[in-house]
């Protein structure tokens, strides 16, 4: 059974039916009546095509739910004739898909449900097993508050949208970037996903920031095997071990990074990309061309006026012209940011003042996103006033 060619025809599925005239909520659902039905009977002999196979599977379950819901007479048109079985239109409807899925009415975490489940294939269980949530939760929502939406919202939110609107590629792009970020859990690899989604989306359309962000992934997800220690802690980018880096995948990066700054049309995921070629292609943490990458967080401000840049840009300061300087850069920026109290930390103790960073990494701990970093925030703490008690009673 192969699983990775259901997943890469399902776009192309779903958008013949769309085009055919079905709502986007019911054909999606019928798409994954067809993917269901073909796990059930493709391990008995898989059919010369499957395209056209999963297509008139899905277009069938589609009439025959269109049959027996009280709509189905504004829908006549549709049940009256039904195309005959064939090969599939070569048509490729997965950009389109890619622009519904970001539709700007839905919320991020619905978008990224959305396009995890109709453009990348994956079933509502693997989805919430992904998200570490229930199934139920996934598929029918949750609360506000918790700050989950409900896939079938999302599918009946977008099922109105005309299939020949131009889609906004910066909203898309966000999503890609929100699933890659979202990291592994479960049995569904999410990073390594964005990318299969974000190589798929750059086979469709030719846009330098598409390419920047298939080579930002790219150049992350290289350090993966480096980021963290055998009993799970995290190591921190200086004391990486670089012969874990996959180094195809930062040549790749690197490449595709290339390309789209030649096309001289720079974006934020580009110059994302640009720093992160420029830690890959230290040899060593010292070798790090800190100068350039503070001229790229420039850009970065430029572009975006990000606050959380910035912070990122006040580390790069102090990398390239002293603590002093970086803690002049923080200083300017509001201490409420996500992570200010840790950089804090950090550039105290490059200069020097080990009692206030560890006073710092132990707030900063407290204020940590997940476990992973609570735990190294404190490790830092704890080293520090280590160090301080060796000395006093020394």
């Amino acid at each position: 059974m192969n699983e990775a060619l259901l997943r890469s025809l399902t776009p192309g599925v779903l958008g013949i039916l769309v085009r055919r005239g079905a709502d986007f909520a019911a054909a999606e659902d019928a798409v994954q009546e067809a993917l269901v039905e073909a796990v059930r009977v493709w391990p008995d002999g898989e059919p010369r095509d499957p395209k056209g196979w999963l297509v008139t599977v899905a277009w069938r379950r589609f009439l025959d739910a269109t049959r027996a819901d009280a709509a189905r007479r504004r829908r006549e048109d549709l049940v009256d004739e039904e195309p005959a079985p064939g090969p599939a239109p070569a048509v490729d409807d997965t950009l389109q898909l890619y622009f519904l899925c970001a539709h700007p009415s839905l919320t991020p975490s619905s978008a990224v449900a959305l396009t995890l489940r109709a453009v990348g294939g994956l079933t509502t269980r693997q989805i919430s097993q992904a998200y570490l949530v229930p199934e139920a939760t996934m598929a029918q929502g949750a609360p506000p508050a918790e700050g989950w939406g409900r896939i079938s919202r999302a599918k009946r939110t977008v099922s109105n949208v005309r299939f020949d609107q131009p889609g906004n590629v910066a909203t898309v792009l966000r999503v890609l970037y929100l699933v890659f970020n979202e990291g592994y859990s479960g049995d569904i690899d999410l990073a390594a996903e964005a990318i299969r989604l974000t190589r798929q989306l750059a086979a469709s359309i030719d846009h330098p920031e598409v390419a920047g962000l298939l080579a930002l992934m790219l150049l992350h997800h290289a350090r993966r095997a480096a980021r963290t220690a055998s009993d799970g802690s995290l190591v921190p980018l200086a004391e990486q071990d670089r012969a874990r880096w996959d180094t195809e995948s930062i040549a790749e990066g690197v490449a595709t990074l290339q390309a789209a700054l030649a096309r001289d049309r720079l974006g934020e995921f580009q110059a994302q990309a640009a720093i992160a070629a420029l830690h890959a292609d230290a040899l060593t943490a010292e070798e790090t061309d800190w100068v350039q990458i503070v001229e790229w967080y420039d850009e970065l401000v430029r572009l975006t006026g990000s606050p959380v840049v910035r912070l990122n840009r006040a580390v790069a300061v102090g990398e390239a012209d002293g603590p002093r300087a970086g803690l002049a850069a923080l200083a300017a920026l509001d201490d409420s940011l996500p992570r200010h109290t840790a950089v804090a930390a950090y550039l105290h103790e490059r200069d020097g003042d080990e009692a206030k960073a560890a006073r710092l990494y132990a707030e900063a701990a407290h204020k940590a996103p997940d476990l992973a970093e609570r735990d190294h925030l404190t490790r830092q703490a704890a080293r520090l006033n280590a160090r301080l008690d060796a000395r006093r009673s020394g």
